[in-house]
């Protein structure tokens, strides 16, 4: 069982809740000192509440200056929470209450049999958060004063219809003519990798187990578990594709009748992005974090891009690891795009400015050099960032150029080259086509750098007098132009003219 401590102090800035004062009045309608107390609520002190688990052991101590105490705890429909409030030092009285959201009182208790303290089980009845309010008798208008601890332990939940299940939980039911199927729900997150069992315990039950999404859309059934010689059902490796509301249906084949045992667990790897059917979602400005080890040495994120985004991923080593970072952008059917080992600096990983095709869901892929092979392991951070698309400024006359696509030109005496302007990313291979369309014109492409210096050239690497710049790797990420003109050479004719198109294009790798 875990335990935590809160100081007598300790708060949540900006959780105070003007609504406790309704619930403090309720509570001092219910003491001997009603009519003072709740002229003192009706004043308009508001008190501050602290968030705590279901699970733990809170410290505090009452007195004149802190008459009551306010803690706020998250409950799920047919949960059962114990409180056991004891008195560890002075002279306290102390009152235990619970409020739902609503101000509805849900529990209260002053003495238990053996002495100043109270204890006593809740059965949450809608799913929401319950304040619980710790009091001296008579709050401010009470005379005792000392320590407390409360106790608060998730006991289980109920099998009612309805009840909200947590991972982990076991639950029992019925199934009968008069009820045919009985309902749970549980919240879960993207990436949860779920085992739900539902086993027979009495008379001639055949289980079936469905569950269905908040839309009441099927996403997976069973009725005989698969490679066992038995009438149970069980759904294995069950992984959740968005976070939401999901329900139970725990059910029975033909008319069969009987009791049951229901069970829901996380399976191992689940939520850590461990599988490929199982990603975990990122966006972009996000960082994840997680680890690389022999035994699981790769993991698996999702997200989702518009056409033409420009994105960035870096997988950093984090300190206390040799991990030697790797990762792969994959389209959504997991065929790689790209891959990066260092260019991150120091064994870390970096994708830098890549252009997404198509909109749609894309993964990435961290994993480590070597990937199954591989010797190194550690903890990584992993970011995702979405890059202004940069402004590419061509020079006066010149037009912009986009890869993919096509511009027709005509070079003559009057007009003997023509500028376009583009943005390129470090390893794109370029391909760039000029046709001539009409006269004797001979065509020559240049490639320049953001600078306007020459990387390349091309003269006749096309069909007959063409120019073909073929899958030219860039060198940088950036601004590129290329400059259509006629070859001005010795050995042929400078003054050619004519009417050409010219093709840009990306060539695979």
């Amino acid at each position: 069982m875990r335990y935590f401590k809160i100081a007598n102090a300790a708060t949540l800035e900006g959780m105070k809740r003007s609504c406790l004062c309704a619930l403090l009045l309720l509570a001092a309608l219910l003491t001997p000192a009603a009519q003072a107390q709740s002229r003192e609520v009706r004043a308009g002190e508001a008190a501050e509440e602290t968030r705590v688990a279901q699970e733990g052991l809170i410290s505090g101590a009452l007195d004149d200056d802190t008459p009551f105490e306010v803690f706020a705890v998250e409950g799920l429909r047919g949960e059962v929470i114990g409180f056991d409030l004891r008195v560890t030092g002075g002279s306290l009285d102390p009152i235990l209450a619970v409020f739902d959201e609503s101000g509805r009182l849900a529990l209260r208790r002053d003495d238990s049999a053996s002495g100043n303290g109270a204890a006593q089980d809740l059965a949450i009845e809608a799913s929401g958060r319950y304040f619980v309010v710790v009091g001296r008798f008579g709050y401010r208008l009470g005379s005792t004063a000392g320590a407390y601890e409360l106790r608060m332990t998730r006991k289980g939940v109920l099998s009612e219809r309805g009840s909200a299940l947590r991972y982990g939980d076991s639950v029992i039911g019925t199934i009968s003519d008069a009820a045919a199927e009985v309902y749970y729900t549980f919240q879960a997150q993207q990436g949860d990798i779920l085992t739900i069992t539902m086993l027979r315990s009495s008379g001639t039950l055949d289980p079936f187990l469905r569950v269905v999404d908040s839309d009441r859309f099927l996403i997976a059934e069973n009725d005989d578990q698969a490679g066992a010689d038995t009438r149970n059902a069980r759904l294995d490796s069950l992984v959740i594709d968005r976070a939401g509301t999901y329900i139970i249906i725990a059910t029975r084949y033909d008319d069969s009748a009987g009791s049951f045992v229901l069970s829901i667990e996380e399976a191992p790897g689940s939520g850590s992005g461990s599988t490929r059917q199982a990603p975990l979602p990122i966006d972009y400005g996000e960082t994840k974090q997680s680890s690389i080890s022999h035994e699981q040495y790769e993991r698996f994120y999702s997200f989702e891009a518009a056409a033409a985004d420009l994105v960035t991923i870096s997988m950093t080593r984090d300190e206390g690891g040799n991990l030697d970072s790797f990762i792969t952008l994959a389209d959504a059917e997991y065929r790689a795009l790209e891959e990066d080992d260092d260019d991150g600096g120091e064994q870390n990983a970096r994708i830098s400015d890549y252009r997404i095709p198509a909109a749609g869901r894309y993964h990435i892929i961290a994993t480590r050099y070597e990937k199954a092979q591989g010797k190194t392991s550690g903890r990584f951070s992993l970011r995702l960032e979405l890059a202004e698309d940069p402004a590419v400024e061509p020079p006066p006359g010149a037009l912009s150029l986009d890869f993919g696509s096509s511009v027709t030109g005509k070079i003559s005496a009057d007009n003997e080259a023509d500028i376009y302007a583009l943005y390129g990313r470090r390893g794109e291979r370029l391909t760039a086509a000029m046709t001539r369309m009409d006269g004797d014109l001979d065509p020559y492409l240049e490639l320049l750098d953001a600078a306007q210096t020459i990387v390349t050239t091309n003269d006749d690497g096309g069909n007959g007098q063409n120019a073909l710049i073929n899958s030219y790797p860039l060198p940088a990420s950036g601004t590129y132009y290329l400059r259509a003109r006629r070859y001005s050479g010795d050995n042929g004719n400078p003054d050619t003219s004519g009417a050409y198109v010219l093709v840009l294009a990306e060539s695979p790798g």
